[in-house]
């Protein structure tokens, strides 16, 4: 090292030349800001160009805890001055994993250094970098544990940088996974990248830990990462880090709500997106000041009661539950061990917690994923991290239960799509209300002779082509429906954009051609029998659409609109035109 960097990070250092900049980080399910990372910024001309590069020298010459303590004082300073105290969303601090269990590390990051910027344990989330080699993985497994206890969250940064998170992951059990930008990166053209994090979506969903993406800056990154189910991101089509807290783009919420409202929308039904803000239910709730002997008189005077919910500030910090209390007072001291304890001694500080407008579905697979020993214990409902109460297991298995029989009852089984009782209702909507609408129903033409000379089985496949071609065709939360057989209908809340019936029978007739032998299609016919027996000539599939626009016609019921669309379809076959419009 020369003695002008040393003498740059000494000079960096010891002058204060370091500023704060917060980058959000928001939910990919409805935009809600979780926190801010806070990130450090040279102030100052100098040969050291980026904090990457001020970290390295200072640690080459043993400044590294110096330049630790500077950084994280600042960011804290920083978001006690920029943000309202006290200061609830989660902040995320850089931390260097083989400084993290050095002593003063441990003195100087202590609740009441904490109290003084009014900000909790329980919202400070420390990153470890997987690219920092961890010189004494059993002292640090040891400190991760202590800060846990004391409710710091952790977070694994920059995961898929390098080769050892997998290990990392393990030993530390993390709160969080952060991305790695290099991994998100053109995650929706990169095969490899895609398939990488849609197995840590799976790894997240088994083991109750939440995945950030790093480094979003594109629209098809941001869907890409919605469909796959990552629940976090941050990135500069997001944000960009800044020395303010700003409110995040309304544009970009928008984008995320359509998104979401588009991948809910392949089952078409709203029975399948019922939050679990539906199943909440009230139970007692406490202070972690509380004592344990009055917690256990509460639970003795009301039997049936689940266990509490332990609230600071109106923030869920813990549980209890009725059979984890009675283990901890069993034994021959254990009562006389804990009567004049308080509550937090004794209460689960690693509990599920989810947001109000979680699905029910995701809720039930990340609650039967917990380990044996906090399967059955009650979920907290939260909105904007504050408590609204608690689902039972045995509510989320009822409702559970009764979404899957509803999903079954409503969807046509082969294309996934809703079936005629929930386009019946569409369409009743439509007639009731005096909005806007486009009605489009598609048939295909010439498919019982495809079906008879190919077999179902490759009917079936046209059929959810064709099912595919108009999910991908319709945008946002426009409502598709399966009638059977070949038969969907589209209905629009607007009016029908030109090209748009052209589009998709275009799509659909170049998307069966390889669905036929080469001869088929040289010949541009297939030869079967027709109804009287006798063999025909029939062209290839082609596709039939005909549309009604609402505001043209004055139906007084569904079945003078359904005999409309009937007569149109007769017409555009007889004519052999695609699309007719009244």
């Amino acid at each position: 090292m020369t003695d002008t960097l040393r003498h740059c990070v000494e000079y960096i250092i010891a002058e204060k030349q370091i500023r704060t900049v917060f980058q959000p980080i928001i939910s990919l399910r409805d935009g809600y800001v979780l926190g801010h990372e806070a990130l450090s910024r040279i102030t100052c001309e100098s040969e050291i160009k980026n904090p990457d590069m001020l970290f390295e020298q200072a640690s080459r010459i043993n400044k590294l805890w110096e330049l630790e303590l500077l950084c994280r004082t600042t960011a804290l300073e920083s978001a006690f001055k920029f943000m309202v105290p006290p200061y609830s969303k989660k902040l995320f601090i850089n931390v260097n994993p083989n400084i993290m269990h050095d002593e003063s590390f441990i003195k100087g990051f202590t609740k009441s250094f904490l109290k003084q910027y009014k900000i909790e344990p329980n919202n400070i989330i420390f990153e470890i970098t997987e690219k920092n080699v961890i010189e004494d993985m059993s002292g640090f497994r040891t400190t991760i544990k202590n800060y846990k206890s004391q409710d710091y969250k952790i977070a694994i940064d920059d995961a898929g940088a390098g080769y050892s998170g997998l290990n990392l992951i393990s030993d530390v059990h993390p709160n969080y996974i952060k991305l790695d930008m290099n991994l998100i990166r053109g995650v929706d053209k990169d095969n490899i990248k895609y398939s990488l994090v849609k197995g840590m979506v799976e790894l997240s969903k088994v083991s109750n830990i939440s995945l950030i993406a790093e480094g979003v800056e594109t629209y098809a990154e941001m869907e890409t990462l919605i469909n796959l189910g990552v629940q976090y991101a941050q990135g500069y089509y997001i944000q960009m880090p800044d020395s303010d807290i700003k409110e995040i783009d309304r544009e970009v919420l928008a984008e995320i709500r359509k998104i979401n409202l588009k991948k809910n929308h392949t089952s078409q039904s709203m029975i399948s997106n019922i939050y679990i803000s539906n199943l909440c239910r009230n139970i007692k709730i406490a202070s972690p000041s509380e004592t344990i002997i009055d917690v256990y008189n509460f639970m003795k005077s009301n039997p049936e009661a689940l266990g509490l919910c332990i609230l600071e500030d109106d923030v869920p910090v813990g549980i209890i539950t009725r059979e984890k209390m009675a283990l901890k007072l069993s034994g021959y001291h254990g009562f006389s061990l804990y009567q004049n304890k308080t509550i937090a001694e004794i209460m689960d500080r690693i509990f599920l917690k989810v947001s109000h407008s979680t699905p029910v579905s995701m809720v039930s697979s990340l609650a039967m994923n917990r380990e044996n020993s906090s399967l059955y214990d009650f979920i907290v409902v939260t909105k904007d991290d504050k408590y609204i109460g608690i689902v039972t297991i045995k509510d989320l298995l009822q409702k559970t239960t009764e979404i899957e029989i509803s999903t079954a009852k409503h969807q046509n089984p082969l294309s996934g799509l809703p079936g005629n009782l929930v386009i019946e209702q569409k369409l009743r909507k439509c007639l009731d209300d005096d909005q806007q609408n486009s009605i489009i129903y598609f048939d295909i033409d010439n498919f019982k002779a495809y079906n008879d000379v190919y077999g179902f089985e490759k009917g079936d496949l046209i059929i959810k082509l064709l099912a595919d071609i108009l999910t991908n065709s319709t945008r946002e939360e426009q409502f598709i429906g399966h009638i059977g057989g070949d038969d969907f209908i589209i209905i629009l809340d607007h009016a029908l954009e030109e090209g748009f019936c052209r589009g998709i029978e275009t799509a659909f007739r170049n998307a069966i051609i390889p669905f036929y032998q080469d001869e088929d299609v040289l010949n541009g016919y297939i030869r079967a029998k027709n109804r009287h027996g006798q063999i025909e000539s029939f062209p290839l599939m082609t596709l039939t659409c005909v549309r009604i626009e609402k505001q043209h016609q004055g139906f007084n019921n569904i079945y003078e609109l359904t005999q409309m669309l009937s007569q149109l379809k007769k017409e555009a076959k007889a004519r052999t035109r695609s699309c007719l419009k009244v």
